[in-house]
């Protein structure tokens, strides 16, 4: 958002012609605060709102942007100084000793909770801890619990300590009280780590590092009604109907550079609930001026806002975009359950992924065809795996005869996986959110597949307990819908994520592949790779085994379309969360 005396046609002339053609820049206009802004959302409730549980963009940019505060945080700029590390709750972006395995934090003065009540060492201290109790706190990022300076135990490679609310006499309290230090005035914070992590200041921007009251600690319950350190708080909350936050009065502004001439509206609401074709057609009409979707648009309304190359209408100019998300899509494998390359190999070759993207508006709009995981902006984790448009058997249609060659080598590799895969009264489940466009691509996949002789069927999950389902062993299916983009610019938060059994979102549950050893010990010894280009290399190399396993069947490197009101202004897209920069949204006069 520009701001200052200098003339809109002025300020325009000073902007590059590919922000301005990408609709990455839009509310130039004087910010005006006030008024209330209404979020339009398909899910009956917030995946999480506890911040040791959130972890996707577009949930860690909405409430990093209103409610949470972190060490540091991404700053709100469009564009790629989007992706620089700022200060938010320290002074700076951290002092790193030892090699990079102490890290140093010291918070800012005026910094409180919801009740006035001083943000602490302590409190920050305490909200990691609860990323150790891995069976309350579920979903989050598991950073804390693999890099610091705590012992695992040999048996099970878990760590010893258990977080807050273990009452087992062997927690290893000790070793988390040593691994985290606090300053003697509670001010500064001392990270120890195991391993050398030269970003570490980039970790520490998510909300899993959040300060938290242990005396409002209400364990999985918290997630209904966490304490806000940010500019607004929750003054209600029910699910299948709304969020509802108004100003939080001890906020200090002051201690808040990041937001201090941000937090615009008086209220924010948002709607659960809503069905997707009645969204769309609020912000298509421009019903509700001071609206925003939550939820890309419709395939089926694109092309009323978009025209076929994807440019933005000039009906709609302003208040739309179609820009390259940073998320990778495919379908995860649960590897434990379809233990065998070759049907895996079959379902890859066998998708009929023209008509999928088709029926995703099309390549303009949903992206390019993936041939991994990591994308090619990644720069050195990237290179190509072999797959894809480079893989002289795939074909966008699907491959039938490639599909069908594999299954018979499976009949005789894995007799008992086929005969399930292949029976009309089994076959094989695909966990997908229970969305219209989900559940007519859940027809084309089952299409492509019963032509190589596959039996499919889907798990349709309400789209906002999607990964709180997916995500425990004990209910998923075979096959799970999945979307992953990079914590920061490096692909250490990527592979060891998605392939270990200690990342953060491990849907493909490969570590009983007989490949996961040697994958896994590749991967450690990279993560503390000191060499940023041997690391790259590496990673890429790491993304093309997992490709060779088919660990999880590539889709697309994708894109997403958001629209809002006319009357919303300051709406960029936030590169480093993929999604718009949601505190920087005002109410135009």
């Amino acid at each position: 958002m520009l701001k200052g005396k200098k003339s809109l046609k002025v300020a325009l002339a000073t902007l590059s012609a590919a922000a301005l053609a990408g609709g990455l820049l839009t509310g130039c206009a004087p910010a005006n605060s006030g008024g209330t802004i209404t979020y339009l959302t398909q899910s009956e409730a917030w995946t999480h709102a506890d911040p040791q549980r959130n972890y996707t963009g577009m949930h860690i940019a909405w409430f990093g942007s209103y409610l949470q505060r972190t060490l540091t945080a991404y700053d709100r700029k469009p564009g790629a100084e989007g992706s620089a590390v700022v200060p938010d709750l320290a002074t700076d972006t951290g002092k790193a000793t030892n090699g990079n395995k102490t890290w140093q934090f010291t918070l800012r003065d005026g910094s409180t909770f919801e009740d006035g009540s001083a943000i602490t060492c302590e409190d920050v201290k305490y909200g990691v801890s609860r990323t150790f109790a891995t069976d309350v706190i579920t979903d989050g990022p598991t950073y804390a619990i693999g890099m610091l300076d705590i012992p695992t135990d040999p048996a099970t490679g878990a760590s010893t300590y258990k977080g807050p609310y273990s009452t087992d006499a062997a927690n290893d309290t000790a070793s988390f009280d040593k691994a985290i230090t606090c300053s003697a005035d509670h001010k500064t914070i001392t990270f120890n780590l195991k391993r050398a992590v030269g970003d570490f200041n980039y970790t520490v921007t998510y909300l899993s590092f959040s300060p938290v009251p242990k005396a409002k600690d209400t364990g999985d319950q918290y997630d209904l009604a966490p304490v806000s350190t940010g500019p607004y708080k929750i003054k209600s909350y029910k699910t299948n109907d709304s969020m509802v936050l108004v100003r939080n009065d001890k906020w200090n502004k002051s201690s808040d550079p990041l937001r201090a001439d941000r937090a615009f509206p008086d209220k924010v609401v948002v709607k659960f609930g809503q069905a997707a074709e009645v969204i769309d057609q609020i912000l298509l009409s421009d019903k509700d001026k001071t609206a925003v979707s939550l939820d890309s648009l419709l395939p089926t309304n694109l092309s009323a806002v978009f025209d076929d190359k994807g440019e933005v209408l000039a009906k709609y100019k302003g208040r739309a975009i179609n820009v390259y998300d940073p998320y990778v899509r495919y379908a995860a494998v649960n590897v434990k359950k379809v233990n065998c390359l070759p049907v895996r190999q079959a379902i890859y070759y066998g998708k009929n992924f023209q008509s999928l993207i088709t029926l995703a508006g099309g390549q303009a709009f949903n992206g390019d065809p993936a041939d991994g995981v990591i994308k090619p902006l990644m720069g050195l984790d990237y290179a190509k795996t072999g797959l894809g448009t480079n893989d002289k058997d795939w074909k966008p249609e699907g491959n039938v005869e490639k599909a069908k060659a594999l299954m018979a080598q499976a009949a005789t590799e894995c007799p008992e996986l086929y005969a399930r895969a292949t029976d009309p009264k089994r076959g094989l489940v695909y966990d997908i959110a229970d969305t219209e466009t989900n559940k007519k691509a859940s027809a084309i996949w089952i299409e492509s597949m019963t032509a190589i002789g596959i039996t499919m069927k889907f798990n349709f999950i309400e789209a906002g307990k999607y990964y709180s389902v997916v995500l425990d062993a004990t209910k998923q299916g075979d096959l799970s819908a999945g979307g992953w983009a990079p914590d920061w610019a490096n692909a250490s938060t990527v592979i060891p994520e998605l392939f270990t059994a200690e990342g953060g979102f491990p849907m493909s549950q490969n570590w009983d592949d007989a490949a996961y050893a040697e994958f896994k010990k590749r991967s450690d010894a990279n993560l503390t790779q000191p060499d940023r280009v041997k690391q790259g290399k590496e990673w890429a190399a790491l993304n093309k085994y997992a490709m060779d396993q088919m660990w999880v069947i590539p889709g697309t490197f994708s894109k997403t379309q958001e629209i809002w009101g006319s009357k919303i202004g300051g709406a960029f897209f936030w590169e480093p969360q993929g999604a718009l920069s949601f505190g920087d949204l005002f109410i135009q006069k």
